[in-house]
């Protein structure tokens, strides 16, 4: 997921895909805790999904104090 795609969304489904995002990340956390995660790469991989998400996700917040 790319930040000029997610720069699209409003800040309702920016928070939305924030939760996703941390509820996919605690099941693979478990499945690593349980030694049932193959592939290691997808916790980096929802780790930096959710940083960039919470970025926009503060820049459109920074926008809208600005604007008002």
């Amino acid at each position: 997921m790319k930040a000029s795609e997610l720069r699209l969304k409003d800040v309702a489904g920016l928070q939305k895909e924030v939760a996703e995002s941390l509820k996919a990340h605690f099941g693979l956390r478990m499945q690593k805790a349980t030694q049932q995660l193959t592939n290691h790469t997808a916790l980096g991989d929802t780790r930096r999904d959710i940083a960039r998400l919470r970025t926009v996700l503060a820049e459109k917040k920074k926008m809208e104090e600005v604007t008002k």
